[in-house]
């Protein structure tokens, strides 16, 4: 049996943050912006608090069967849930989506490089 990889992206907004916890927020916004977020395996946190309190995490996961999906996203929830209860931040709205990656379309280059190989 193969392995799957998971996608998993929780969405949220922070919610009653105080002023102590928003200075925090903006000195740390460099480490995560939205142009270094990456789908890892502990989880990245991306968002821009100057523009508005949503924030994103992005995790990576795996399983064997098609159903691990769903525990994996519910581990992707629980750890984003942690990681913000841990550092007293509020949150609202919080909602994920997953992809199993072996069921993600081939895009041109992958469709080209899979032809070279069969040729």
């Amino acid at each position: 049996m193969s392995t799957r990889t998971f996608r998993i992206t929780v969405r949220g907004v922070f919610d009653g943050l105080s002023a102590d916890q928003r200075a925090e927020l903006l000195a740390r916004a460099p480490e995560h912006d939205v142009l270094r977020a990456a789908f890892t395996t502990e989880g990245h946190l991306s968002y821009d608090l100057a523009a508005r309190s949503a924030f994103t995490f992005r995790f990576q996961d795996s399983g064997e069967e098609e159903e691990d999906i769903l525990e994996a996203t519910e581990r992707a929830e629980e750890t984003a849930k942690a990681w913000l209860a841990e550092r007293g931040y509020g949150c609202k709205n919080l909602r994920s989506s997953a992809e199993d990656l072996s069921q993600a379309p081939l895009g041109k280059r992958q469709r080209r490089a899979a032809a070279q190989k069969n040729v």
